[in-house]
């Protein structure tokens, strides 16, 4: 934290360990907080004048510390719920928790809030859930202040409508792709030259090139010996979106996954505020990515201080519903760890039309208790990796999905680590152009070895188990983690395909099982007369050889479509992608084996 003194252009420092910094109502003092995610948080105060930190408050769930303008008092958030608590002067260190009996301590919220900011006056606390406003009043949550009630009113449970309303994103025009091979997923036809036409964003007509006609004011694109595919569909996909702060111009992972002909993806843990503001900022036209979906904050049973507490079904409720507030249609039920508890969560969600995905940390009985009791899907593989008949009975009378991220195999080795044993990843320029060198060296370069039996034995028998439960009916899907972004969904595909499925029936996992699994069928995941326009336009055949897949030409998201080399849009629009921050000059110094190391402002696309 600086002292920027704006007149005399100078900065001051004052500390190296704090953020979220308000001056003192008399301006004497600042005001901060300490503590990352996983250590004791603080609130904090430096004197100015003494030159002197004052730790005011230590918390071990608490966090978001706001105090009111006339510094009389603090508002705080613990555990998603909001409090307000008088600050009494006392020169100790005090606990701060809604459980305190020092202070006398108000609850605000049913649910959750975020955006804590006083009025003027101190009188009433500000605060936001989705996109609703709440206000209260001091009077009204304490008896002892002048003009409180004798009996305190009930919390609110609606606020005001921001009604913040935008134009969704959608290109206008035509546009014919002609002469490729389309694998529709419809089933399992296949189009040996055919065309797509696409108006603004939708498929128009699909069919043979003979019978589809193309109106004059089309732009036509000729992309006769390709190989069109529906886009990718990554339900499992961390995008690297869990932190604080600014969004940027240009989220780099959303342009890898593009990049790879990954157009929609599902983020089954992530930082609320921030994945669902990008995912609207991507809808709106303001950002450049794939369809953007989320769980936000997990339900998370173990302790921490982003826990969510379930002994009831009224906890169960509120949980669920503030994750639905900010625009989620599914929660990531993560380690509850009593079976009543899942239970809960599962009967909160249907009642408020909310899918759940579980994890069960590795473990066997709990994925088997989750299928039972009816989660949307299993995230991650089972532990145990030959299924045995049982097994497959259940999963398939059960309906329930399976993700089992074999980049990241429990208990055995990680498939990632086959792959950069297997391939120079390093030097694959297409995944360094929308990826920072930075990201791929230390995975990459340096090896770690393991004898090919570890992998038959590892996530090439969990792929095995995967053939098993799709030839019985179970819908397995893909996710690649976000270990490596865009480049990995690609590897998951290539391991389903590795543990004996056809490439249909890979590429099937990949496409229409995922939109299946997110509810999204009738719009993606096959290329059929109606649908939204998202496909990828392959140099090869990957019924052929499934590596095939990972020679995208184009990508087409909504109707938009993009030169996979530059991620610059073509088709109706000339568009060109602006420069990413490691493609600035000097960036790559430390790389210096980096094909721009010198940071040449002229070598971009």
């Amino acid at each position: 934290i600086y002292i920027l003194d704006i007149a005399a252009r100078t900065s001051r420092f004052i500390t190296d360990d704090g953020f979220d910094p308000y001056f003192s109502a008399d301006g004497n003092k600042i005001f901060f907080q300490s503590g990352s995610d996983d250590a004791q948080k603080a609130f904090k105060a430096y004197d100015l004048r003494e030159h002197k930190t004052e730790t005011i408050y230590t918390s071990k769930y608490a966090n978001s510390f706001v105090p009111s303008p006339d510094n009389k008092w603090i508002a705080f958030t613990e555990l998603f719920q909001v409090y307000i608590a008088p600050i009494i002067p006392s020169g100790r260190t005090a606990e701060l928790s809604h459980e305190s009996e020092a202070n006398p301590i108000a609850k605000v919220t049913r649910d959750a809030g975020i955006n804590l900011h006083w009025s003027a006056d101190s009188k009433k606390l500000h605060w936001t859930l989705g996109d609703e406003y709440f206000t209260n009043s001091l009077k009204d949550r304490f008896t002892f202040l002048e003009g409180s009630r004798d009996s305190l009113p009930p919390v609110d449970t609606a606020g005001i409508k921001i009604g913040l309303i935008l134009k969704s994103d959608k290109p206008t025009g035509l546009l014919a792709l002609r002469g490729a091979r389309i694998i529709t997923m419809k089933g399992d036809e296949v189009i040996e030259n055919g065309t797509v036409l696409i108006r603004d964003n939708r498929i128009e007509a699909i069919g043979a090139t003979a019978d589809v006609s193309i109106p004059k004011e089309a732009k036509v694109v000729d992309v006769t010996g390709k190989t069109i595919i529906p886009g990718i569909v990554d339900v499992h996909a961390h995008m690297g979106t869990f932190r604080q702060g600014l969004s940027p111009q240009k989220q780099w992972s959303y342009y890898a996954n593009l990049a790879y002909g990954v157009t929609t993806t599902h983020d089954p843990s992530s930082n609320t505020e921030m994945v669902f503001s990008q995912s609207e900022m991507v809808k709106a036209g303001y950002m450049t990515g794939p369809r953007i979906f989320s769980t936000g904050w997990i339900l998370y049973g173990a302790d921490g201080d982003f826990k969510t507490v379930i002994n009831n079904p009224e906890d169960a409720r509120s949980a669920v519903y503030r994750t639905k507030a900010y625009g989620a249609f599914s929660v990531k039920s993560y380690n509850q760890p009593r079976r009543e508890q899942r239970q809960q969560v599962i009967t909160a969600a249907r009642n408020l039309g909310i899918q759940v995905v579980p994890e069960g940390g590795s473990t066997y009985f709990m994925n088997l208790s989750q299928i039972i009791d009816g989660h949307t899907g299993i995230e991650h593989n089972l532990p145990i990796a030959d299924l045995h008949d049982d097994v497959i009975q259940l999963w398939k009378n059960s309906k329930t999905g399976y993700t089992p991220t074999l980049i990241v195999s429990y208990g055995a080795a990680h498939g990632e680590y086959y792959w950069y044993q297997k391939t120079d990843v390093w030097a694959n320029k297409h995944l360094l152009d929308f990826t920072p060198r930075s990201v791929i060296d230390p995975r990459s370069r340096r090896r770690t070895l393991i004898p090919d039996d570890e992998y038959e034995r590892g996530f090439l028998e969990v792929s095995r188990s995967c053939k098993k439960l799709a030839d019985a009916g179970v819908k397995v899907n893909l996710g690649a983690h976000g270990q490596l972004q865009g480049l990995g969904a690609h590897w998951e595909l290539w391991m389903l395909q590795m543990g004996g499925m056809t490439n249909m029936q890979a590429l099937r996992c990949a496409t229409m099982n995922g939109a299946e699994y997110l509810g999204m069928s009738k719009e993606i995941g096959s290329l059929e007369k109606g649908k939204l326009a998202d496909l990828v336009v392959l140099d090869k055949n990957p019924l052929e050889n499934i590596r095939n897949s990972e020679t995208v030409h184009y990508t087409m998201v909504n109707g938009r479509l993009f030169d996979a080399a530059t991620l610059n849009e073509i088709g109706n629009y000339d568009r060109k992608r602006g420069r990413f921050f490691w493609e600035n000059k000097g960036y790559n110094a430390s790389f210096p084996w980096h094909e721009n190391a010198s940071g040449d402002d002229d070598q971009l696309h």
